[in-house]
């Protein structure tokens, strides 16, 4: 094989490979969630403890006091496991503050930063 030829076939094999990652890197992306934690608090709806990221449910109240359904997202269940956090960490019913960032454009969905339980435990950046 002349080496023009081993040449574009590298180049094309960087090419295929940098062009299969790249839907995964914009997966991970975090940019239209605000960088400024904001803190909401209410009851455990769910916690959907699944790959590829687990997601907490929690109902908080709304200004005018009407329930809203928070879509909280967290990392996987193989990473939150070795920080010991397992489905049973926010059962259904618990009360809880969490510091989130939150959709720029105001949705009710945002992602983990850290939470308060009303026994005092916290978890993740909660300060």
């Amino acid at each position: 094989m002349k080496i023009a030829h081993k040449v574009a076939l590298a180049a094309l094999l960087v090419t295929v490979t940098l062009l299969a990652i790249q839907p995964a890197i914009a997966h991970h992306s975090s940019a239209g969630f605000s960088d400024r934690p904001k803190e909401i608090s209410g009851t455990i709806k769910e916690f959907q403890f699944k790959n590829p990221h687990s997601w907490i449910q929690i109902m908080v109240a709304d200004a005018s006091g009407k329930e809203v359904e928070w879509s909280v997202e967290w990392g996987s269940p193989n990473q939150l496991g070795r920080q010991g956090i397992r489905p049973a960490t926010f059962a259904p019913g618990a009360k809880v503050s969490m510091k989130v960032n939150v959709m720029e454009n105001g949705a009710p969905i945002a992602l983990f930063v850290g939470a308060k339980f009303a026994d005092g435990k916290m978890l993740g950046r909660y300060e």
